[in-house]
């Protein structure tokens, strides 16, 4: 067997020697032989093909316990898990992408032109349990400030629920909402509701079914709309006739068509379609929200709903119900009797708002 010493083994793998001593002391990478006298370690030319897979996989920044994982598997497997990580990254890169934006708003004033035209919510909400569940265990909210929907689950599910929206109600109340602060506040607000829902969930008793909720929320500051999302309840923006979904489902199978191991239409059937991946009140450490602010337009109508609507109505019929009436009140009753229609299999509630010009003239900024 030809051994290369680690200094031409460094340079055939592009790994430096001190990151293969690393890889050594880890397992990932150990040596074919390790002189016993001076310790100087040899590497066999065939383990340059993990070497290689091992460097690239750093230069993709995979974190070094799921590299080792990866080195364990076949090479279609490998693959696989590859995708995966990436999917994850690409979707991380992608919430980053919309905070960097936001701050080089703020920072440069590039959203602000010499006149601000004032804006306002003009909005309905309503709930409705459906032709299944014996109870409704959807809380929906909407004030001056704050468009909420939380989708409680298990025996505390609807106090849970309740809980969430509580925690947020504050935020309608405040007179002053600057956008750059407005995240801060609704990072803390969910860390509150968490609190609030994990007290619930342990005075439901111990040993029992999980109790936990969903939050989705929208949060006005007079210009822009600051979301917080946990769960698989959704947002949405109807804009110039076009619909775009605004949250990311945190569910499993959302994760698994991430990583293109299901396709939409095998979701639609997974037994494990309603499997959260976060949610408020669950064991383990605190759900990271996705936080994030959107400026406003004047003509956006904007959806937050329950998934009792978007799993049995598509979003294309969205799309159409939210483009075909003009009062927010209407639309949100066509939305939920949709639902209804659809065998109205779970709890449904939705918020619709809509942003129109205020009754109030141009007022000069800076």
């Amino acid at each position: 067997m030809e051994l290369l010493t680690i200094g031409a083994f460094a340079k055939a793998s592009r790994l430096s020697p001190k990151a293969l001593r690393l890889y050594d002391e880890l397992d990932l990478l150990p040596p074919a032989r390790v002189d016993p006298d001076t310790g100087y370690r040899y590497y066999a030319l065939a383990q340059l093909e993990r070497a290689r897979l091992v460097a690239w996989l750093r230069r993709l920044g995979m974190p070094l316990a799921e590299i080792r994982a990866v080195c364990a598997l076949d090479a279609a497997d490998a693959a696989r898990e590859i995708r995966a990580y990436w999917a994850r990254v690409e979707a991380e890169t992608a919430v980053r992408r919309d905070l960097a934006a936001f701050l080089v708003e703020e920072l440069t004033g590039e959203s602000r032109g010499r006149h601000t035209t004032m804006l306002e919510l003009r909005h309905a909400a309503r709930s409705d349990r459906g032709h299944v569940r014996p109870a409704n265990q959807d809380t929906v909210y909407a004030g001056r400030r704050l468009l909420a929907v939380a989708d409680g689950c298990g025996p505390a599910g609807a106090p849970a629920s309740h809980a969430a929206v509580a925690a947020l109600r504050f935020l309608d109340e405040e007179e002053e909402l600057a956008a750059g602060s407005v995240l801060n506040l609704l990072e803390d607000a969910v860390r509150g509701a968490n609190e609030a829902v994990q007290d619930l969930a342990r005075a439901a008793g111990e040993g029992g079914e999980e109790s936990g909720t969903t939050l989705t929320a929208l949060l006005w500051t007079g210009s822009k709309l600051a979301l917080v999302h946990i769960g698989d309840s959704r947002a949405y923006l109807l804009r110039d006739g076009e619909l775009f979904r605004i949250t990311h489902d945190h569910s499993v199978v959302q994760s698994l068509i991430d990583e293109g191991r299901l396709t939409e239409e095998e979701a639609e059937s997974h037994p494990q379609r309603a499997l959260l991946l976060k949610a408020l009140g669950t064991s383990g450490a605190p759900p990271v929200p996705d936080l994030r602010v959107r400026q406003a337009r004047d003509g956006d109508r904007y959806l937050v709903c329950s998934d009792g609507l978007t799993r049995v109505v598509p979003d294309a019929l969205i799309k159409e119900l939210l483009a075909a009436g003009s009062d927010p009140e209407a639309v949100v009753r066509s939305l939920i009797g949709a639902a209804d229609a659809a065998g109205g299999p779970d709890n449904v509630s939705c918020v619709v708002a809509d942003v129109v010009t205020a009754a109030r003239p141009s007022v000069p900024v800076g």
